[in-house]
């Protein structure tokens, strides 16, 4: 349960004085809010941290106010000039001055007895805005603060500037975190004394004041002391949840799997290539893990078409050696049936019963796979999340494997891993994602990690181009020889149909238009605002070649191996992060056809998209593309939202990072070995740390298991 002195702080931000239902609804749009967070809380302002400074110090006179800078003038109002009756477009000019020149302020749309409140004549007034020359006359339109010379401390001389919202204005922003600021309770410290005074790291409190009431232009900056500081409490309570979710796991008595290997044996002979290096190491240590007095966790990751379902299969024949039974999930149905024509072959050679559950079976022939699966009868049901169900009953269930694990969240898995009985199954999750070694210390930390880095020989390198989208009729040229010759095309667009508002190609005009060219019955269209047997219904028919074009969104980044396909398409690959292209290329190169990736972009390209493109030129290395797609972007954006439990980064996508996370994983091992209660003064205090950065919630999920 959250400490009692950490209530003030997730209290709804509509508790604040100012905030009413318009406001909290802008806010919902403007935040950071946690997965499931839907209304804005008091801590999710204070976690809108600064995106630049706005330096309002200097305070010339009107004479020396250099045009173009933002300064702050005291000056007399001296008379209004109304825009003229009837002429609605003229702006409102208020002129002013001081003791050296002459300052008009203007004003568009203006409410004028709002300006006489605001400004009477003869008085002063502090003005802050930029100021620009028109003709002769200095002037400042619509300055950002009027205020009396009483009221001159209202004036922030250093302003934070944040993202907004249509709607929402930076001063009604900065109002709402001043008050947030004001219910942050008296909290312990977490971190070591001696580590704070090595980097001149401010206290907690004063870091969160300094970075939303800055004393210097520096203190907003992603590499300043106060960031920095928040950068590693986060990280810290990241790694100490996790490292507590790991120990607790690795106290789960589990059941000892350990084959006669006579299985696995048949299968590599009746295996028409050999086993890659890397695909024996990792059964070996899948072995190792089964074997051992605990449940196995673990992760298996490998680049597209590098053979984790092999790998899979010689794991499940260990559990089924040993008189039990396997189950592997997929998450969409024609991705469980791929699996299950992969596994069904080989499985028959051996001796081993195979069946599929997803949705389209039921009735009679659903209850007869579930009659077998409870007798025992059955060594490996492959399915979807129809595995799931109450009624799907193991008579032994002692291996889960999950495909695509990213597309599950923490409570499928532990619901699959349930099915196990007291003793709990062993767990295998696979993706094709490479995720870079600091993505898995932070996204994957409860795991433990397996890799394939190679592809099984033989396999033709894909040929990757980068074009610009004003080369479209030469590709489609080019496409008409390759379909005479039997080829299959993807074609991918970033959005479903064209709303008029962005340029961005949409799969709907785009399946038409090619329809225009080629038939409509050569194209499909794949998108995520179809059912899901709609999407099953059109995949499949690609597969079987009844369809030579699918035009789809990134739908089909996880998605069903066809052999035949041998060309992609991306529109506007600019848009796009490169560990998302390398996925969607690896939908590609799976036959004996020559494949290829071509890359439409607009004509011009920024730094940053134009490394994305050369690289996937240069490589098909999934490993190499994730290590850098993870310095052109950061953590918390290759991989997307978490499924762990974990809430996303607010803090820690920093300079240093790497240097950061490896700290904190250190710190929080030693804390853990010294102190797995948490019972001791820090430990308490690191309590205090992992309720602010909710990952309770993860804490207590994994628990659970």
């Amino acid at each position: 349960m959250r400490p009692g002195h950490l209530t003030p702080l997730f209290t709804p931000a509509q508790s604040l004085t100012g905030i009413g239902p318009r406001l909290v609804t802008l806010l919902a749009k403007a935040l950071p809010l946690p997965p499931n967070v839907t209304e804005p809380r008091v801590i999710d302002l204070l976690w809108h941290l600064p995106t630049g400074i706005v330096d309002r110090r200097a305070e010339p006179s009107v004479a020396h106010a250099a045009p173009g800078s933002i300064v702050t003038l005291k000056v007399r109002v001296l008379r209004h000039r109304p825009s003229p009756r009837g002429n609605k477009k003229a702006p409102y000019k208020i002129a002013c001055e001081d003791d050296t020149g002459r300052l008009d302020l203007v004003f568009f749309h203006a409410d004028h007895r709002f300006l006489q409140r605001q400004l009477p004549e003869g008085e002063e007034r502090f003005v802050s805005g930029r100021v620009e020359l028109y003709g002769q006359i200095l002037q400042m339109t619509h300055p950002d603060y009027i205020v009396s010379p009483d009221d001159r401390g209202e004036l922030p001389l250093l302003e934070p500037v944040y993202g907004l919202t249509a709607g929402l204005s930076g001063k009604v922003l900065y109002k709402a975190i001043r008050q947030a600021l004001e219910k942050i309770p008296e909290m312990p410290e977490w971190q070591q004394p001696r580590w704070l005074a090595e980097r001149n790291w401010p206290p907690f409190h004063n870091a969160i004041e300094r970075l939303h009431r800055p004393r210097d232009t520096a203190d907003t900056s992603t590499g300043s002391d106060p960031w920095q500081r928040l950068a590693y409490d986060e990280l810290l309570a990241g790694q100490v949840a996790l490292a507590m979710v790991r120990a607790t796991l690795k106290a789960q008595a589990g059941r000892k799997i350990d084959g006669d290997g006579r299985i696995r044996a048949q299968i590599r002979q009746a295996l028409p290539f050999a086993l890659t290096n890397s695909q024996v190491g990792a059964l070996e240590e899948i072995d190792n893990d089964m074997a051992g007095p605990h449940r196995m966790l673990r992760l298996l990751q490998g680049d597209v078409g590098s053979g984790k379902t092999v790998v899979a299969l010689m794991a499940m024949a260990n559990a089924i050696e040993t008189g039990a039974q396997a189950a592997l999930m997929a998450p969409t149905e024609v991705l469980a049936r791929q699996h299950m024509e992969t596994i069904e072959p080989l499985a028959k050679q051996v001796g081993l019963r195979v069946a599929l559950l997803t949705g389209r079976e039921k009735g009679k022939a659903r209850k007869a796979v579930l009659d077998l699966l409870a007798s025992g009868y059955l060594d490996i049901l492959i399915g979807t999340h129809a595995l799931f169900q109450p009624d799907v009953i193991f008579s032994d269930l002692a291996l889960a494997v999950i495909d695509e694990q990213h597309r599950f969240g923490v409570h499928q898995r532990l619901a699959l891993q349930a099915k196990g009985g007291s003793g709990g199954a062993n767990m295998l999750v696979m993706t094709a994602t490479p995720i870079p070694r600091t993505l898995l210390m932070t996204h994957y930390g409860d795991l433990d990690v397996s890799r394939l880095p190679e592809k099984p020989p033989g396999r033709k390198p894909i040929v990757t181009k980068a074009l610009p989208v004003d080369a479209m009729e030469r590709l489609i040229d080019r496409l008409r020889s390759q379909l005479k010759d039997g080829a299959q095309v993807y074609w991918v667009c970033p959005l479903i149909e064209n709303t008029g508002l962005s340029e961005l190609a949409a799969a709907e005009d785009r399946a038409a238009h090619l329809a225009q060219i080629f038939g409509k019955d050569t194209i499909g269209l794949l998108h995520g605002g179809m059912s899901g047997t709609a999407k099953d219904a059109v995949m499949e028919q690609f597969y079987k070649n009844k369809l030579q074009i699918l035009v789809a969104t990134t739908v089909i980044e996880v998605g069903v191996n066809v052999p035949n396909a041998n060309i992609m398409v991306i529109e506007h690959a600019e848009r796009f992060g490169l560990a998302q292209l390398h996925q969607l290329r690896g939908r590609v190169g799976r036959g004996d056809r020559q494949s290829y990736c071509m890359l439409l972009h607009k004509p011009s390209l920024g730094d940053v998209a134009s490394q994305r493109l050369q690289m996937m030129e240069q490589t098909e290395d999934g490993f190499e593309i994730a290590e850098k797609d993870l310095s052109l972007r950061g953590g918390g954006e290759v991989l997307g939202a978490r499924q762990s439990g974990m809430p996303e980064y607010r803090v820690a996508n920093v300079p240093n990072f790497e240097d950061l996370l490896a700290a904190a994983c250190d710190d929080a091992s030693l804390l853990l070995a010294h102190d797995p209660q948490l019972e001791s003064d820090r430990g308490q205090a690191i309590r205090t740390l992992l309720y602010l950065f909710e990952c309770d919630e993860a804490v207590r999920l994994f628990r659970a298991a």
